[in-house]
């Protein structure tokens, strides 16, 4: 009794949920049992529960008009811990050959009743047997290894069939478990699709007529009487809601489904899209499953699973709605609905879903379903159907590319992007693979915080221009997401910011001559620039700017990089250094800056302001590559610098030409003129 009290169950309300539980098993078992005896019903033909909380005496009541126990299934059943009545009753089912696969009953381990210690401190139970002319009363307290079986023999306590189960509360429960509105919540929570009735012990209101004497002189008519408010207990149906999910497809309306939605997971607006699907085989289970229309509020929530979003039944009995992955992953952790089983793995307490073969195939199921109703939605005759979903949920979908590797596959056809021919609508990769020019082989990314900023980058100059498409990852997870895809039906992506980009097409002959000739200036400037950079090459990329800044090929993209170093807990350590300065820098042959600096290597190879050329080039090409520079503040100092020097030297160039201007003969006597016909 300690260890079920204390550490099988983690949660003290389970204990209604139980008892009512193993309320309707009596009763299944009664409704079986009544198909070959008809007479075991005219005791009492109403097959229901009821469930009264008293706040006064401190004791909660449930009592249903099941099978009943004798005095030897009370000492069987009652008497001895971890023994299910239920269990033993399906066993001679399917020994004798008359029980088939859709019974509804609910037990498993035969504890479910010593919960009700959970929350009382002595239980006394009153049955009488639909086999039986006498009724046994059962009873024990928590503390004790003992109980008592006794006859009831008082007639005010008599009942025709059944069972009635009193709880004497703990004093720590006494008022929470004693309240009417409390035990209500309860049921409605944990069983409200029992498929038998339950009634709950309500205290309600009504008005009533006020008597006034009359004076004699003037009648006072029903009508003219004033009217009071008056409280009185009755029993209220507390279970009216029926399993929307355990009826077919085909009866169930558009109107009904939204209902049901806003009802269960208190919303206020229609889902987006809903499916309802029994699903057969090695594991058999009843689902409905709901794209809700937007995303939680708190960003934390959009993550995590959380709390009511999907409810797990055993035969119509809730049983738990918090998960952490065991039906859905964490990207689809946005999906409402409703998953009931009739063998689903639970652990004794029935809290807990064990992980199992089973339990993998139910998740894949649902995965798989809820992944056929976003490729629904992407296909409706809606346009603006799939750009909503994918505004609310479409980071969810990425987020799928890095921790799904198994269903790549069915995510990929759904992720959008922005592109170099698509800059104002999302296209998909479809999309792209259909423009694509007839010999290319790569699908082309460039990652940036922005459109203008991604467009404008020097990477995207000779795509541009040979009419080749870039996809525009402007969300910080876009780019991991593409990684992880590594291709799209054989075509492989390809970052062009990054090192070996071949684009095909070039004169490897005029390549040769051009790396020849500005070789040495390649070498001189990897030698200025020591650990900024990786090595200095030719570019192949035909661009206006005068180099560019490339990753390495397995390295971090500048994008990355920015995202990373972000990070709380980013690593400062030398290895992470020494992965961000594994950067090339190209250089562009063609522009008249690296022609200029050329000539000047060749003429003064030591000279300071070659150096410092070098310096300026290289964190002009950082910056305009999307990095950010080591030391913003020696970037600008230069800059500034070399505002400078150009202001001296037009100052200058200004003074010579006023000289030159005054030193003219002609001009002097122009000046002088005037002043002499004066």
């Amino acid at each position: 009794m300690d260890l079920i009290v204390n550490s099988l169950y983690s949660n003290k309300e389970v204990f209604l949920r139980e008892l009512v539980s193993n309320a309707s098993d009596a009763l299944d078992k009664l409704r079986f049992l009544s198909v070959t005896d008809t007479s075991i019903l005219e005791a009492n033909s109403n097959l229901e529960i009821r469930i009264k909380a008293d706040p006064d005496a401190g004791t909660l009541t449930i009592m249903d008009s099941g099978v009943g126990m004798t005095r030897e299934e009370l000492i069987e059943t009652l008497g001895t811990i971890a023994h299910s009545g239920t269990a033993k009753f399906l066993k001679a089912l399917k020994e004798n050959q008359e029980g088939n696969n859709e019974n509804n009953l609910i037990g498993q381990f035969g504890v479910g009743f010593y919960s009700a210690f959970l929350v009382a401190d002595k239980v006394t139970v009153s049955t009488k047997s639909a086999k039986s002319d006498k009724q046994y009363v059962w009873e024990g307290e928590a503390d004790t290894s003992s109980y008592t079986i006794t006859e009831e023999t008082d007639s005010d306590k008599l009942i025709p069939r059944g069972t009635s189960i009193t709880l004497h509360l703990k004093d720590a429960h006494r008022f929470e478990f004693s309240d009417p509105a409390k035990i209500e919540e309860l049921v409605k929570n944990y069983s409200q699709f029992i498929s038998f009735p339950i009634y709950t012990w309500q205290e309600k209101t009504r008005s009533k007529k006020v008597d006034l004497e009359s004076d004699g002189e003037d009648e006072v008519t029903a009508h003219d009487k004033p009217s009071s408010v008056e409280k009185y207990w009755d029993w209220e149906l507390t279970n009216d809601t029926k399993p929307i999910w355990m009826r077919s497809p085909k009866e169930v309306t558009k109107e009904e489904y939204h209902g049901f939605y806003k009802r269960t997971f208190k919303e206020y607006m229609d889902p987006q899209a809903y499916t309802h699907f029994n699903a057969e085989g090695e594991i058999e289970f009843t689902s409905l499953l709901f794209i809700p229309p937007m995303a939680p509020l708190n960003t934390e929530e959009m993550w995590h699973s959380r709390k009511g979003d999907v409810r797990l039944h055993v035969k119509r009995v809730f049983i738990s709605d918090q998960f952490n992955g065991e039906l859905f992953p964490r990207y689809l952790s946005f999906m409402k609905g409703i998953v009931d089983s009739n063998d689903l793995p639970l652990n004794v307490s029935r809290e807990i879903l064990q992980q199992s073969r089973v339990v993998k195939m139910m998740r894949h199921r649902l995965v798989r379903k809820t992944f056929e109703m976003i490729e629904k939605i992407a296909k409706d005759e809606d346009t603006q159907a799939y750009p909503k979903f994918w505004d609310v949920f479409g980071r969810n979908l990425k987020l799928g590319c890095t921790e799904d590797p198994t269903n790549h596959k069915r995510i990929a056809p759904l992720l959008r992007f922005f592109s170099s021919k698509s800059e104002d609508t999302l296209t998909s990769l479809d999309d792209y693979v259909e423009r694509m020019k007839e010999n290319q082989k790569q699908i082309y990314f460039l990652a940036a915080e922005s459109i203008r900023s991604a467009k404008n980058a020097p990477f995207v100059e000779e795509l541009l221009n040979r009419d080749l498409e870039v996809l525009y990852l402007v969300d910080p997870i876009d780019e991991v997401a593409l990684s992880s895809l590594g291709q799209y039906k054989d075509k492989k992506f390809v970052d062009i910011s990054k090192e070996d980009l071949d684009l095909g097409g070039e004169d490897k002959t005029k390549d040769e001559e051009v790396d020849k000739e500005y070789q040495n200036l390649c070498d001189w400037l990897s030698k200025c620039l020591g650990e900024k950079v990786a090595k200095v090459e030719i570019s192949k990329r035909r661009t206006s700017s005068p180099c560019v800044l490339v990753s390495a090929k397995f390295g971090w993209s500048a994008n990355m990089e920015k995202i990373m170093k972000a990070q709380s807990f980013g690593d400062d350590s030398k290895a992470f250094s020494q992965l961000l300065r594994r950067r090339t820098l190209e250089i562009n042959p063609h522009h008249s800056i690296i022609k200029g600096l050329n000539s000047m290597f060749h003429d003064e190879t030591s000279s300071a302001e070659a150096k410092k050329l070098a310096d300026l080039l290289f964190e002009t090409a950082n910056l305009s590559s999307g990095f950010t520079p080591d030391n913003p503040a020696e970037f600008g100092r230069r800059i500034y610098e070399m505002m400078g020097l150009a202001l001296g030297a037009k100052q200058k160039a200004a003074s010579t030409e006023t000289s030159s201007l005054l030193e003219d003969p002609a001009v002097s006597e122009g000046k002088s003129s005037p002043v002499s016909s004066s």
